[in-house]
C-alpha cells in the first residue's frame, strides 16, 4: 500500500509540475514592475501637465520629468512594500492598479483631481449618479489600462519565501526605494520644489498615491476629530417680537441649488436667455457676486448650513449643530424634501422627504424626476409637521438636482431644451464644448422654470402666510474650460466657476412689510456686495426673526436693509 501512495504521489506531481524556482518572481520584482506600469501609464495626467508647464522644453525639462517619474515609481514600491506582504502581495497590487486604470481615467477624462474631497464624493455617490459616470469609453479605459498587467499579474507564479526573509526583503525593499527617490529627488531639487510650490494642482495628480492619501487622511479623521460628538448649537434661539403679534405665520422656502454657476444666468449679464421667467420678474433681489465655501456638494452644504464660515468650518474639532436645528430650537417648523443624493447630514434631526421612488410618467423619464416633482404634495408634507410649529412658521428646504453632470441632457425637459444640438452622452469629451454649454444651459432654463413656479406657488398661498423665498447654489461647474469639467477641485486651486454662484431673493409684499426688509434696497445694496456661503446662516435667522446669541449682524446679508 504504501508504494502505490508514493506512485501515486509522484504521477500527480508529474501531471501538474510546479514552476521551478528560477521561473518564479521574487515578490520584490512584481512590486518594482507594478510600480513602474502605475508611474508610468497610470500617470498620463500628470506627465501631460507636466509637459504643459512653462520650461519644460530641451534636455532640462526631459530630466526633470524622468526623474519626477522615477520619485513616484518610488514612492509607490514604498507604500506598496508596506502593504504587501505574503499571501496580501497580489490582491494588494490588482487593488493598486484598479486603482490606478480609474483614476487615470477620470482625471485624463473630466479634468478632475483625486483628494479627501473627491473621495467623500465617491462614497457618497448614490446609484442615480453612479449611472451617470458609466459608459463605454470607461470601460474600454479599464480594460485597457488594468486588464494586461493584472492578468499577467494572476500568471506570474512567485517566490515563496519564510517569514523572515520575506521581512528581510521587504525592509530592503522599502529602504532600496527611499533611497531611490530621495536621489531623484535630490537631481532636480531645486526645480522641483519651485514647480511644487507655484502648481500645487500635480500633487492631486500622482495616481494612485492620491487616491491613498485620501483615503488615509479620511480614516485618520476620527483621530484629528471628534466625529462621534455633535456640539449642541443656538439652544437659547428664540422668536423675536414679529412673531407676537403675526396675523400669518412665514412661510420660507429655500431652495438649495445644485451644480449651477453664477456665469450662465442672464441676470448675471450672460449673454444666452437661460433665465427668462426670473429675469421679466421686476421683484426679485440677484446677487452677482456670491461665493460658495466648496466645490462639491459634500464639502459646501454641511459648510453653507453651518455658523463659522469657510475658514473656521475646515479647521474645526467636531460637529455641531447647525441652520436648521437652531430653527428648529426656535419653534419653527422645518422640513427637506430632497432630489439630489441626500442632505449629507444637514437635515438629520428634522423631517425629510426624498424623491428617489416618486413614479411620474411626465416629470421622472427615465427615473430621474424634475425638480417640479418638488412641489407635487408639499401642502400635504407642510401639513404633516407639528400644528404648533406650523403656527408659529414654517421652512421648507428644496435640493435641487439642478445642473448636476455629467448627464447635463437629463436635467431639462424638451419644453426646456432652447439651445442646441445638446450634448446627450455623459462622455463629455465625446462632444464639442457648444454641445456640452447647450445641454448645461437648459438645465439653467429648467431652474429658471422650478424657481419660477416655486415663487408662484408661494403667492398663491398668500392668504395664509407671509412667504419668501432663497435660492443659493451649492457650487458651480466647469464646462470644458482648461479642460476641465465637472467640479469638486481642491478650493485653493479651483477655478471660479467652480465656486462663483447664484444667489436670488424673492420676498412677498407682506414679508416684506414683516421684516422691514424691502426688495428695492436689497437690489441696490447686492449690485455691489460680495456674498457668500458665510452670509448664508445668519442672513436666514436675520430674515427669519430668530434670536440667539450665535447669530452674527455683520453676516446677515439682509441686515443693511432692515
Amino acid at each position: 500500500m504504501s508504494a502505490f501512495l508514493q506512485r501515486l504521489r509522484r504521477a500527480r506531481a508529474a501531471s501538474s509540475p510546479l514552476p521551478p524556482a528560477s521561473s518564479a518572481s521574487h515578490p520584490a520584482t512584481l512590486v518594482v514592475l507594478v510600480s513602474l506600469w502605475l508611474a508610468s501609464v497610470c500617470n498620463l495626467p500628470l506627465w501631460r501637465a507636466v509637459a504643459a508647464l512653462p520650461g519644460t522644453e530641451g534636455l532640462r525639462g526631459w530630466g526633470f520629468a524622468l526623474a519626477f517619474m522615477v520619485l513616484v515609481a518610488a514612492g509607490n514600491a514604498a507604500v506598496i512594500g508596506l502593504l504587501a506582504w505574503g499571501r496580501a502581495l497580489k490582491p494588494v497590487l490588482g487593488v493598486m492598479l484598479l486603482a490606478g486604470a480609474a483614476g487615470v481615467y477620470f482625471m485624463w477624462s473630466y479634468g478632475i483631481v483625486i483628494d479627501t474631497t473627491m473621495l467623500v464624493n465617491v462614497l457618497q455617490t448614490d446609484p442615480r449618479e453612479a449611472v451617470d459616470l458609466l459608459n463605454w469609453r470607461m470601460a474600454a479605459a479599464l480594460l485597457l489600462l488594468a486588464a494586461p498587467p493584472l492578468v499577467w499579474l494572476l500568471r506570474r507564479p512567485v517566490r515563496r519565501l519564510g517569514w523572515w526573509r520575506q521581512l528581510w526583503h521587504g525592509v530592503l525593499l522599502i529602504l532600496a526605494a527611499v533611497l531611490v527617490g530621495v536621489g531623484s529627488l535630490l537631481l532636480v531639487f531645486q526645480d522641483f520644489a519651485a514647480t511644487m510650490r507655484n502648481h500645487t494642482q500635480l500633487r492631486y495628480l500622482i495616481n494612485p498615491l492620491n487616491s491613498l492619501y485620501a483615503v488615509a487622511d479620511l480614516t485618520t479623521r476620527p483621530l484629528r476629530m471628534d466625529t462621534r460628538t455633535l456640539a449642541p448649537l443656538g439652544r437659547d434661539a428664540q422668536l423675536g417680537t414679529s412673531y407676537a403679534t403675526q396675523a400669518q405665520p412665514p412661510l420660507l422656502v429655500l431652495v438649495v441649488g445644485e451644480t449651477a454657476r453664477a456665469a450662465n444666468f442672464t441676470l448675471n449679464g450672460y449673454e444666452r436667455p437661460t433665465t427668462p421667467l426670473l429675469s421679466a420678474r421686476q421683484d426679485l433681489a440677484n446677487a452677482p457676486d456670491a461665493w460658495a465655501c466648496g466645490t462639491s456638494t459634500a464639502a459646501s452644504l454641511p459648510c453653507m448650513f453651518s455658523h463659522l464660515g469657510r475658514a473656521e468650518f475646515g479647521k474645526r474639532k467636531t460637529d455641531a449643530e447647525g441652520l436648521l436645528d437652531v430653527l428648529q430650537h426656535a419653534g419653527l417648523g422645518v422640513v427637506w424634501i430632497d432630489n439630489q443624493s441626500g442632505c449629507k447630514g444637514v437635515c438629520d434631526r428634522v423631517t425629510e422627504i426624498g424623491t428617489a421612488r416618486l413614479a411620474d410618467a411626465q416629470l421622472c423619464p427615465g427615473g430621474d424626476c424634475q425638480d417640479t416633482i418638488m412641489l407635487r404634495d408639499l401642502d400635504a408634507h407642510i401639513a404633516a409637521l407639528p400644528p404648533e410649529r406650523r403656527a408659529r412658521g414654517v421652512v421648507v428646504v428644496l435640493h435641487q438636482m439642478g445642473s448636476h453632470g455629467p448627464a447635463y441632457a437629463k436635467r431639462s425637459l424638451p419644453a426646456h431644451k432652447r439651445f442646441t444640438p445638446e450634448c446627450q452622452t455623459n462622455a463629455l469629451q465625446q462632444c464639442s464644448r457648444e454641445q456640452v454649454v447647450n445641454a448645461y444651459d437648459n438645465s439653467i432654463v429648467a431652474t429658471d422654470f422650478f424657481l419660477n413656479a416655486t415663487i408662484e406657488w408661494l403667492q398663491a398661498r398668500a392668504h395664509q402666510a407671509q412667504t419668501a423665498l432663497l435660492y443659493v447654489s451649492d457650487h458651480g461647474e466647469s464646462l470644458g474650460e482648461n479642460n476641465l469639467y465637472l467640479h469638486g477641485l481642491p478650493y485653493a486651486i479651483a477655478p471660479d466657476v467652480q465656486k462663483h454662484v447664484p444667489w436670488i431673493a424673492w420676498l412677498s409684499p407682506a414679508l416684506q412689510a414683516r421684516s422691514g426688509v424691502t426688495t428695492a434696497c436689497l437690489q441696490r445694496e447686492w449690485a455691489h456686495q460680495r456674498l457668500s456661503h458665510d452670509n448664508y446662516f445668519h442672513s436666514v435667522l436675520g430674515l427669519l426673526d430668530v434670536h440667539t446669541s450665535v447669530y452674527q449682524d455683520s453676516l446677515d446679508a439682509f441686515a443693511p436693509c432692515r
